[in-house]
């Protein structure tokens, strides 16, 4: 595609700034646009937080992908108020469902359920619906703690949801007791596991497992490698200074998987000018930016977001009488007054007034050039990545047409002959079915636990029953149509069945080789093929009028050669 071709059809990046630099910006802030949508009309609410689980676990799903209420059956609390979470019964994320519903068919179905947490999934501005997403997250299992204090918690996110997740997590992990042992959220201690999909608040270097013992082979107590080797994906994420490796009481228990090339968790250091326009992006509307391109309104919208981080930026200078002898730049103020969680030193006391220049006053313009010579350095030093990422096509780099980009990569990403023999998804799944079994068995939570072989091996062999391949969910009404695309990861399954098996279609598909969930029009052209390559069990059913049984006549056992099929992608303006 053409570079005129590509700004064409992301009318942002021209509305904005350079079309190059702006790219990157509405790259960085809009993968986390995946959509699946409520699987009910019905508005009836469902299960109580009273019906206590040995195990829970809170998902978070991406970016238009969420239980809304008056289409979903809610959760409700202890006293029959409505909660922001819909059980994985009403609920379906494809994304989400093939990690968060793996322990459903093992375990006893009053031993285990998943939750998918409501929150607003959208970009009107990204930061206030992440918080809002960890708010929600909270209080629901705040709201089951106190029904059910036995009960044991993981948390799984992705992409936008995967931001929510880990600022869970990280609330949780450094949570101080108060008098009586209790805590504001849940006992970190009852949380047995984090799940984290594409992380952009990761930090750089950062392993799959930040501080288990093993941080780039296995969480603490699940004694299977997720891959040889010791080597970091490279890059941090795209969001910065939210995230880090420091997870407190939940060290060793965070599984935080990123693809080499999903930019929202991989980024280059050295590409300030493109953490600004993140920054800025995560403070405007962009939905609206995407629907309508720069009009009044919008324009409004960035005058204002850029008005209030540059008054920051000249108070912040202002609050630091000897600003011109330091080392700090002028866009290293940006960066720091262009976070959305900053907060000025009001501590320091804003210099007062003068009716005229005094010497003392005079004296920092003496530094003036040796500033400007900083300012300059500092501009092609911490920019050095820059250009090399505006010019890799980083729209089909992280997303792609078909969604063949890497953010879609942790369905597809087995690779046995390298020493990864399962998909992020497979193994995180079998790693939540472990600790499910634990939770039903009534085992005392000790990290520092391993499975013995035969467990771990039930734990993957639950993982690759063949299962039946479900029909596709239907999408929002914005959804792009599917595309045909083959995966990434091995297509040729061994299926062998003895019983007539039925099972009811569910959106989110099995770890088989399946057609893939299609994005919103807002993210990508056409549906991407994230097709896992083996079977996770899955019990949640499927209630919309879209469902339909599918059954297995018993055959001797064959090799079957199983390849997805689907619709040729129709381009979405």
């Amino acid at each position: 595609m053409s570079r005129r071709g590509f700004f064409g059809r992301h009318r942002i990046a021209s509305g904005l700034i350079a079309p190059g630099i702006l790219g990157i910006a509405a790259l960085i802030t809009l993968p986390w646009a995946l959509s699946s949508g409520p699987r009910t009309a019905d508005t009836e609410l469902t299960a109580s937080v009273t019906e206590c689980h040995d195990m829970v676990t809170v998902s978070v799903a991406g970016r238009g992908d969420t239980p809304v209420a008056g289409t979903t059956k809610m959760l409700v609390g202890a006293n029959g108020e409505e909660l922001p979470a819909a059980l994985s019964s009403d609920y379906s994320s494809r994304w989400i469902d093939p990690v968060a519903n793996a322990p459903a068919g093992v375990v006893d179905p009053k031993s285990y359920a998943a939750v998918y947490v409501a929150y607003p999934a959208n970009m009107d501005s990204y930061e206030d619906a992440v918080n809002a997403g960890v708010a929600n997250a909270e209080s629901v299992m705040t709201k089951i703690q106190q029904s059910c204090p036995n009960t044991r918690f993981a948390v799984v996110g992705y992409s936008e949801g995967a931001d929510v997740a880990r600022r869970v997590a990280m609330d949780l992990g450094h949570q101080i007791p108060d008098t009586k042992g209790g805590y504001a959220i849940a006992n970190p201690a009852n949380v047995v596991g984090v799940v984290i999909l594409a992380d952009a608040g990761r930090a750089a270097g950062q392993g799959p497992f930040p501080g288990a013992v093993n941080p780039f082979t296995n969480p603490n107590g699940f004694d299977v490698k997720y891959q040889n080797g010791t080597a970091a994906i490279p890059g941090g994420g795209a969001v910065t200074g939210t995230g880090g490796a420091d997870f407190g009481a939940l060290a060793g228990k965070v599984a935080s998987f990123c693809s080499d090339g999903d930019l929202t968790c991989s980024a280059p250091q050295n590409i300030s000018l493109l953490d600004l326009v993140v920054n800025v992006g995560r403070q405007l509307n962009v939905d609206a930016l995407e629907r309508t391109g720069l009009t009044p309104a919008t324009g409004q919208d960035i005058a204002v977001v850029l008005g209030r981080i540059g008054f920051a930026a000249f108070e912040e200078i202002q609050s630091q009488p000897n600003w011109m002898q330091g080392d700090q730049t002028f866009l290293d103020v940006l960066l720091k007054v262009s976070d959305p969680a900053y907060k000025p030193d009001t501590a320091t006391p804003a210099p007062t007034k003068a009716t005229s220049i005094s010497t003392s006053a005079m004296s920092p313009l003496a530094y003036l050039p040796q500033k400007v010579f900083k300012e300059i350095v500092g501009l092609i030093v911490t920019n050095q990545n820059t250009i090399p990422v505006v010019m890799s096509d980083p729209y089909n780099l992280t997303l792609g047409p078909d969604a063949k980009g890497h953010h879609f990569d942790y369905w597809r990403d087995a690779n046995p002959g390298d020493g990864k023999p399962l998909t992020s998804a497979e193994y995180a799944a079998a790693w939540l079915t472990q600790l499910a079994k634990q939770a039903q068995s009534g085992q005392p939570i000790d990290p520092s636990i391993k499975p013995d072989s035969a467990s771990a091996a039930s734990a993957l062999a639950e993982l690759t029953k063949p299962s039946v391949t479900p029909s596709p969910m239907a999408t929002t009404p914005s959804a792009a149509p599917s595309a045909t695309s083959t995966p990434a990861s091995a297509t040729t399954t061994t299926t062998t069945t003895t019983t007539t098996t039925t099972t009811t279609t569910v959106s989110a598909p099995p770890t088989m080789p399946v057609s893939t969930p299609t994005p919103t029009q807002n993210e990508v052209t056409a549906t991407e093929s994230a097709a896992p390559s083996s079977a996770a069990p899955l019990s949640t059913p499927e209630t919309t009028s879209q469902a339909a049984a599918a059954t297995t006549t018993a055959v001797a056992p064959t090799t079957t050669v199983v390849a997805p099929t689907t619709p040729a992608p129709t381009p979405v303006e």
